[in-house]
């Protein structure tokens, strides 16, 4: 991904944020990634993203360990790559199946929930958590 789409991407998940914070929101420190990362993914790749949640037992592959992803990557954090792992609508080809959940078509199913009644652009519901939860992985980087 081009810096510029990285730049468009930060900004458009910035403006969003900013437009969906009530008020009672807006007078508080959210931590939306992180809201959203504890949510739906702290219960297989545990709280600090190493891959021990507490469903661990219970999987029949191991959750990865979040905070290498950089490492793992040359010292680059995988921004394409994990986007399109979170949202898991288009299979990757050479990832085989996936044992996660398929959180784009999750958020989509609330997105519909939500805006039933009112002409929404779906996607960029979707689009907004996936980079929120994006965003807070690559926070969990390991330095």
């Amino acid at each position: 991904m081009k810096p510029t789409r990285i730049a468009v991407a930060f900004s458009f998940l910035g403006a969003a944020l900013v437009a969906t914070a009530g008020s009672v929101l807006a007078q508080q420190k959210v931590d939306f990634g992180k809201r959203e990362y504890d949510s739906n993914c702290a219960n297989c790749h545990g709280l600090q993203g190493k891959g021990d949640g507490p469903y661990k037992s219970m999987l029949t592959k191991s959750p990865k360990d979040l905070t290498v992803l950089t490492k793992q990557n040359g010292g680059v954090f995988p921004v394409d790559r994990v986007i399109s792992i979170i949202d898991g609508r288009e299979e990757v080809p050479g990832h085989g199946p996936s044992d996660m959940p398929v959180w784009g078509r999750e958020y989509s199913i609330k997105a519909h929930e939500a805006y039933l009644d009112v002409p929404y652009p779906f996607e960029a519901y979707v689009r907004t958590r996936i980079l929120t939860l994006m965003e807070y992985v690559a926070r969990l980087q390991a330095k």
